[in-house]
């Protein structure tokens, strides 16, 4: 078992196939029809790639930024040279994913749902109840923001800051600070977000 544990990518397959067993655990108890259980296997899909997607995001401002700083100048290409570029890696593909998989999982709701959320409610003329999808399609928009954030102006920016793109140290350091702001940009944007995906779901569903 330490074996398997020790190796990253067998434990990630292995985890994978559980919870592929508990999908299909799923299917064979819950009784709904496939367009439902579809939106049950995106939406989980949706949840898993937003928590590696958030989770970097929150790494990178409430511990690398702030870290950064204060370790020794010998030290810093050990951060820069190998750990931004791989959770940066992960951080962009993530937010693809995620967003690719949530729009899966409002698209299974059907055209009029889509619609509603998309308009902030004004798709069917604005009218008592809509007021949920208004408030739903602040957290899908908000999202779409972040990701286009991550690959349009973070993800360009740090392949400068990080010497990916070679570029002079003026310009490298401009990227940096630019990727910094973008990235706390995320995270401000990050709480209404979760909150509007979060809220809804319970009080709406």
């Amino acid at each position: 078992m330490a074996n398997l544990l020790s190796n990253f990518r067998t434990t990630l397959i292995l985890s994978l196939a559980l919870a592929a067993i508990m999908i299909f655990a799923f299917a064979r108890v819950s009784g709904v029809d496939a367009l439902t259980f579809g939106q049950a296997v995106a939406r989980w899909a949706h949840v898993g790639f937003g928590i590696l997607w958030i989770g970097l995001l929150y790494y990178f401002n409430f511990v690398q930024i702030r870290v950064m700083p204060s370790i020794p100048g010998e030290l810093k290409p050990a951060i820069s040279k190998y750990i931004a570029p791989e959770a940066l890696f992960w951080f962009r593909w993530a937010a693809l994913f995620t967003v690719i998989a949530g729009l899966a999982v409002m698209g299974l709701k059907g055209h009029a749902y889509s619609a509603e959320v998309m308009s902030f409610g004004f798709a069917g003329g604005l009218v008592e109840g809509d007021q949920g999808y208004a408030l739903m399609g602040v957290g899908v928009w908000l999202a779409i923001v972040m990701f286009l954030n991550v690959w349009g102006i973070i993800w360009p920016n740090q392949k400068r800051a990080l010497g990916i793109v070679v570029v002079d140290d003026d310009k490298k350091a401009k990227a940096a600070r630019v990727a910094m702001l973008a990235s706390r940009t995320n995270l401000l944007l990050s709480l209404p977000m979760l909150t509007s995906m979060a809220m809804y779901q319970t009080l709406f569903g």
